[in-house]
This record gives C-alpha cells, structure tokens and sequence, in this order.
C-alpha cells in the first residue's frame, strides 16, 4: 500500500480545524437573577384614608391639691392602677396644722367673750326688771352680746374651714383608674391646683384620632355609625368596627386637624395602645398593601412580577390600584393571599425569566421557602 505523503496529511488536519472553528457556539445558560420577593397578605388592609389613632380612656383626670405645700411623698407611679379612696400623694402639714391651731385659738376666745357677754346680759335683764338700770344700757349690752355671738359663728366657721384645709394635705382617687402621667416629685413645692397626676378611670374607652380638614365634611356624616371607620391596633391585623361619637368643633390652631374620638364598644384594648383608624365606604372589598417598587406600569393599566416558585420563574400579573398610602400601593384586584410578588427591581425583569429569592445574609435557603 502506497503510502500517504506528510502534506496530504497536513492539509487534511487544517482543513478539518477550521471546519470546526466555524461552527457556532452554544451559549452559556443565563444565571438565575436574585429577586427581592413580597407575600401578598403581610399588610392586607381595606380600602380607605388611614388616621393615626391612640386608645384612651373617656374620663381622664387631672388631679392636683386644694391648697398649696411642700410634696412630702408620692404613692404611686405611672402606670399604677389604683382604687376608688386610695390615698395617691401628701403634702406637708405642719403649716397648716398650725393655723388650724390658731383658727381653734380664735374660736375658743370668741366663744369665752360671748359667754362672758351673755352672763353679763341676763343680770343687767335682772338689773332692769328691778329698776336699778335703764333701758338705753340694756340695749347696749343686747347688742354686744349679738356682736360677740356673730364673732363666735365666724371664728367657728372660719376654724372648720381651715381644718378642711388640713385635710386637703391627703390627695386621694375619686375613681378606680390606672395612673398614666406623673406630673411632680415629693420635695417640689406646689402652688394650689398644681397638675400633680393624671388618672385614667376605669370604664368605656375611646380611639382618638385626627382628621384634616378636607375630610371633616365626610366625617360628620358617619356620626353614629358603625361601619365606616375601621380600628386596627398596632402589629395586628385584625379590624375592629369603631362608632364615631364625638368630633370637634373647631380644628387644633397649631396642627389644623379636627380631634375625633370613636367608641370601641366592647374591646378593651390597653391605654395608650397605638392604632390606626380607616375611613371606609360600606362594603368595600379588601384589597392588599404592596410596596410601591413592586408596581410598573403595563399597556394601559398597573402590573407586578408574581414569582411561581415551583418553576423558579416570574409571570406578569395586571392587577388594580385604588391609591397609595406613603410608600405603599393599595391593589385591590389581580391578586390572591399567599402569592409571592417581586418589590424591587422590576424594570429589569422579563416575563418568564429565571429567578431565584433573595436571601439575607446568613439566611439557609430552607428558611426562604418556608415563607
């Protein structure tokens, strides 16, 4: 057999090289992209104006003393409950002891001069009827004796009055409460009717809140009833139907809000607990707070990527806003509780495409899906 000369062989190989180098490429599989995700359902809200809103007691008092003193000693502390007749503060007596000393002092010399006055009255009466004095003497002993009878009613008047004063030194709960302000400290020197303590009493509870005044006119239509204001406490999701009950009259001179204040019926929520109150309409349906970095627009409408994540993709979704509330987009058709939605970076995004959730550092990937 012949044999196969070197440069045939040659030839053969470079032509073979390059047949392959022409050959197109396989593209590389693009890499998954990590998607910031949102589940629909972790701020569900209905639609409608939302108030800032605080539980308060309808009867709050502020309880100060009668008369003026040092504050010997405070009884209580913020937050406290107490009962009806407890003793909460007292004031230093001494000064006032002593003029009560002083005003008794006063009544038993007034009621020693009547006495006197009026013994000396009845043997001038004896004196008279004997003829030993005249009448013109008689009247004047008549009249002292009236003048010594009257000093004595105002010395014993004014002697209960300043041992009333003593006892005003005792503050004490007019109501069973729980105390939520602390005013002054014992050793501070008070002025009578000095804010010394607030007390919240025991009983019915309202939700305060405040209106601006575009939405004053639409409020003081819904006076009285009970489905369109909605009461969500704070970290709760749970509504809480609340009746309007009292709405003021004039707006705040430095924030120009109106205070309105909505009974809570039977919940008992604790005070100073933070809410929020909803304006709604009746029988509104409940839509879903997103973020607004999950919304783009759409043709002629509002969309979001819902992430499908047993295929690891996203899917486009229109879906219908009835606002926005700050940073957040109230969607109120298009989308179901539980559904997972892309909120950041959505403009970078295509239908269909591979995505992967993002995961904080330090976060295992078993967490992530057992959002």
């Amino acid at each position: 057999m012949a044999a196969i000369p070197f440069r045939a062989v040659l030839l053969v190989l470079v032509a073979a090289a390059a047949l392959t180098a022409c050959q197109p490429k396989t593209p590389a599989p693009e890499p998954e992209r990590a998607v910031r995700l949102f589940k629909v359902g972790d701020s569900g809200t209905p639609p409608g104006q939302i108030f800032a809103a605080e539980i308060r007691a309808r009867t709050e008092t502020v309880l100060s003393f009668r008369v003026p003193g040092r504050l010997e000693s405070r009884l209580v502390d913020n937050g406290q409950a107490v009962k009806a007749g407890q003793v909460l503060a007292r004031l230093d007596p001494a000064d006032l002891q002593l003029a009560q000393q002083a005003a008794d002092a006063g009544a038993l010399a007034a009621k020693t001069n009547l006495d006197q006055l009026e013994a000396d009255l009845l043997r001038y009466r004896e004196l008279r009827a004997q003829g030993f004095v005249g009448p013109a003497e008689l009247e004047r002993r008549e009249a002292a004796a009236k003048a010594a009878r009257a000093q004595w009613d105002q010395a014993r008047a004014s002697a209960q009055a300043q041992g009333r004063q003593a006892g005003y030194t005792t503050l004490v709960a007019p109501a069973a409460g729980v105390v939520t302000g602390v005013l002054a400290e014992p050793g501070q020197v008070l002025a009578a009717g000095t804010p010394l303590l607030r007390l919240a009493q025991d009983g019915p509870r309202d939700v305060v809140f405040s209106v601006p005044e575009g939405r004053i006119d639409t409020l003081r239509t819904l006076k009285g009833r009970a489905d369109a204001l909605l009461m969500q406490l704070w970290g709760q999701t749970e509504d809480i139907p609340v009746t309007l009950r009292e709405l003021a009259a004039a707006a705040d001179p430095v924030t120009r809000t109106f205070q309105a204040k909505a009974d809570l019926g039977r919940a008992n929520p604790p005070l100073g607990q933070t809410a929020q109150v909803r304006l709604v309409s009746a029988g509104a349906a409940r839509g879903w707070r997103l973020p607004l970095g999950a919304i783009f627009a759409h043709e002629a409408g509002s969309a979001v990527w819902v992430f499908d994540r047993a295929a690891s993709v996203i899917r486009l979704r229109p879906v219908q806003l009835a606002g926005a509330d700050g940073n957040w987009a109230l969607v109120v058709g298009g989308l179901k509780e539980g559904e997972e939605v892309v909120s950041a970076g959505t403009h970078l995004l295509a239908a269909g495409q591979k995505v992967k959730p993002w995961l904080p550092p330090g976060t295992s990937a078993a967490a992530s899906g057992s959002r």
